[in-house]
């Protein structure tokens, strides 16, 4: 159960994704794949997938709940900015304390 918001949900999936501009099409993006603790429903789903969307050059994030691993696609991001993007989410990107 999330100990965010108890709401019982035990899985979920999310996707958001942010319209490709006309200039810059396809080309040049990337997809990275990202691991995540602490997420337990669709509630922490949604508030990791909301603050990676913020970050400047994403255009997409889905997350995989079962498996915590979060692909963010897009261009111009830095993994420093998709971890703080995790950690105001209240999440810890997996491997870092």
């Amino acid at each position: 159960m999330c100990t965010a918001c108890a709401c019982g949900t035990e899985s979920a999936q999310a996707e958001v994704t942010a319209e490709a501009s006309a200039a810059g099409g396809t080309a040049g993006k990337v997809g990275k794949v990202y691991s995540v603790s602490g997420m337990t429903c669709g509630h922490c789903v949604s508030s990791v997938s909301g603050e990676i969307g913020k970050v400047g050059g994403v255009t997409g994030v889905v997350v995989d709940l079962p498996t915590g691993a979060v692909t963010v696609s897009g261009a111009g991001f830095t993994d420093e900015e998709i971890h703080a993007a995790v950690e105001q989410a209240g999440y810890q990107p997996a491997g870092r304390s």
